[in-house]
């Protein structure tokens, strides 16, 4: 989704005052920034779902 957004807003030239241009290169915005937001989200979740092996307390001296 990344990849997409940043396709569709380096594929327009920075001088295109056309609006269907200016509406696809805010929508390759977008879609770039959602993309990365659904990536950080993600690794969050991964983080913090991680099972974690449990404490042994063994006190033999």
């Amino acid at each position: 989704m990344f990849i997409l957004g940043l396709l569709m807003y380096y594929s327009i030239q920075i001088g295109e005052t056309d609006q269907l241009f200016r509406s696809i290169k805010n929508t390759g915005t977008f879609i770039g920034l959602s993309g990365i937001g659904v990536t950080l989200a993600g690794i969050l979740l991964y983080l913090i779902n991680r099972n974690e092996p449990p404490i042994q307390e063994k006190y033999d001296v």
